[in-house]
């Protein structure tokens, strides 16, 4: 492993050979180029895995990798080229138009005819995931930049699956040049040349359902918590829970996070009845059923979101749920009772239905030493209740975590004096800067949650804008940045606010949301290091927005404004109390 990423060579995986398939075989690879860094981690945690779990420690759970094939990085050169690709890749057009241009050229013959065999064998939904060369690198993560296609593999013949396989593959070569990650390239200095996907296929962990098919919980796992609370400290981790496929996790969704060393304690609520309010709402799922649109050219094509309504009807609620109690403002573990179902892993972390929590400490230690660095991995369990309960942890994804040493102090003086343009208690990082001139905020004067598409797309044009000068800057909104629920945030990605160094978030009494929770989001942060401020408008501390609207205006839209001030700003966190000050 190189220090900055894990490397597995291609001819350590087992070659796919379509006259000799193997259902045994857990990972395989198409092709002799490169496996890309997503593909190159599974592989190395699963020797690590193997080696560790020699007997089984925390039944009833069975832990693996979930079987997947890499195609390797030769056959998206192969097909670049046999398509004359190369002057749509290079052009500066949308994604719309580099999706349909992609998915209407054919793949490498050599390609369809391993993915004809494969096919043939598998009938599990499947997940078409990137694994380029740049991605998960420890400080070029690009996390959630690229595409992952879930396809429902349910179709009645092969050649009607394979068809739909191969939109998927191609969708996600296709994302590889997509705006996100050409501004994601721009921001660290890379040309996107200089990328290669290979794609992963995987097996989807869950069950079905009534039509939809999903793990009954999916996780990420953090071996240092940047936002400890109570008695946690930062380096006994933070595990965030969901019902149902993943993305609720990675893009910001409503989960359950909670500290591995004290699993019982419930997130910071004044009542009971808050919990409604904080927690899960809906799940994601793979349609399993006849889309009523279909489009190849869209990420969720195949995905379809439930309520807990559909969850209980589908009999996934009983070990993960609690019942909220009015009349007595209540939290009962699991769903015997009558009452609004609150999505709390109580019959787990509480009840202790399976060891989850136990084998979630084990398995961050064990990656952590695996890697010689703080880690994030994520995971999803699909849960069997006959005869008895039975677990399969499926683990996803491993990453290293990038958490600075450095001793910075931020005193209460400091973060109460006039100087402060922002400060907070709840700051993430560890570190400090002072060449921040420039600010983009959204303007609380004009702010509704119902803009806030429209708001991302504006910060859009700012960010390509800066990075394009290189100007690092200063960003400030409200509520969740990259949250998926627009109702919650800004659902910007990655690539349009790729310029900012260093990132606030803030609250109005009419968006008073809790701390963002997108796995994707933060890692790409802390692999940065970029420093985030979360400032709560019922807090001790708070921006000083009439300083921000009498400083220079560069720019503004309907939505945003960019102010330049004469000398930079002063960003100071410190990662051991999680206070931070910005001084302007």
């Amino acid at each position: 492993m190189s220090e900055n990423r894990i490397n597995i060579q291609p001819q350590e995986l087992t070659t796919f050979r379509p006259e000799s398939i193997d259902s045994s075989t857990k990972i395989s690879r198409m092709g002799s180029g490169s496996i890309g860094g997503k593909a190159s981690g599974l592989s190395f945690i699963e020797k690590t895995i193997n080696s560790y779990f020699t007997v089984n420690k925390f039944p009833p759970i069975s832990i693996n990798i979930p079987r997947f094939i890499v195609i390797a990085t030769d056959y998206f050169d192969q097909f670049i080229k046999e398509n004359n690709l190369d002057s749509v890749v290079q052009s500066n057009m949308s994604d719309e138009y580099i999706a349909h241009a992609f998915g209407q050229k054919k793949l490498p013959k050599e390609l369809i005819e391993n993915l004809k065999a494969y096919i043939s064998t598998v009938k599990l939904p499947l997940a078409v995931r990137s694994s380029s060369l740049l991605e998960d690198a420890m400080y070029e993560p690009f996390a959630g930049v690229y595409a992952t296609k879930m396809v429902p593999n349910n179709q009645s013949d092969a050649e009607s699956r394979l068809e739909k396989l191969k939109e998927a593959i191609k969708f996600v070569y296709a994302s590889t040049f997509f705006r996100a990650a050409r501004d994601y390239h721009r921001a660290i200095n890379r040309s996107t040349s200089e990328e290669k996907m290979a794609v992963i296929i995987q097996d989807v962990v869950g069950r079905q359902f009534n039509g939809r098919y999903y793990p009954d919980i999916s996780g990420v796992a953090r071996s240092y918590n940047f936002y400890p609370i109570g008695s946690a400290k930062p380096d006994e981790g933070v595990v965030s829970l969901a019902l149902g496929l993943g993305k609720t996790i990675v893009e910001g969704g409503q989960v359950w996070s909670y500290s591995p060393a004290y699993p019982r304690i419930n997130p910071p609520v004044g009542e009971a009845g808050e919990l409604l309010k904080v927690t899960q709402t809906k799940f994601w799922a793979v349609n399993m059923r006849k889309p009523s649109v279909t489009n190849p050219m869209h990420e969720s094509e195949y995905l379809i979101a439930g309520q807990l309504t559909d969850a209980e009807a589908d009999g996934s609620l009983p070990h993960v749920a609690s019942t909220y109690r009015p009349q007595d403002d209540r939290i009962i573990m699991g769903i015997g009772a009558t009452g609004p179902r609150i999505v709390t892993f109580a019959p787990i972390l509480i009840g202790g239905k399976i060891p989850l929590n136990e084998l979630m400490i084990d398995l961050l230690h064990i990656c952590e030493k695996a890697l010689n660095n703080q880690v994030e991995i994520e995971f999803a369990v699909s849960l069997e209740s006959k005869p008895e309960l039975t677990a399969h942890f499926g683990f996803l994804q491993v990453r290293p975590m990038v958490v600075s040493e450095a001793v910075i102090d931020v005193t209460s003086e400091i973060m109460s004096s006039e100087d402060a343009l922002v400060a907070s208690d709840k700051a993430m990082g560890n570190g400090q800067n002072e060449f921040i001139k420039d600010i983009i905020y959204v303007n609380p004067n004009t702010f509704n949650a119902k803009n806030t598409k429209q708001i991302a797309q504006e910060l859009a044009l700012f960010n390509r804008r800066m990075v394009d000068d290189g100007l690092p800057y200063l960003l400030i909104g409200f509520g969740r940045w990259g949250s998926s629920d627009p109702w919650l945030g800004i659902p910007v990605n990655w690539g349009q606010i790729s310029g900012a160094k260093a990132i606030v978030e803030a609250t109005m009494p009419k968006m008073d949301v809790d701390l963002s929770q997108g796995a994707h989001f933060f890692h790409n942060m802390t692999s940065f290091q970029i420093s985030y401020f979360s400032v709560n408008h019922h807090g001790k501390y708070s921006i000083q927005w009439d300083w921000l609207e009498n400083q220079e205006l560069v720019h503004k839209s309907e939505f945003v404004r960019h102010v330049r001030i004469s000398k930079p700003l002063k960003v100071k966190v410190d990662g051991r109390s999680g206070r931070g000050v910005i001084l302007k």
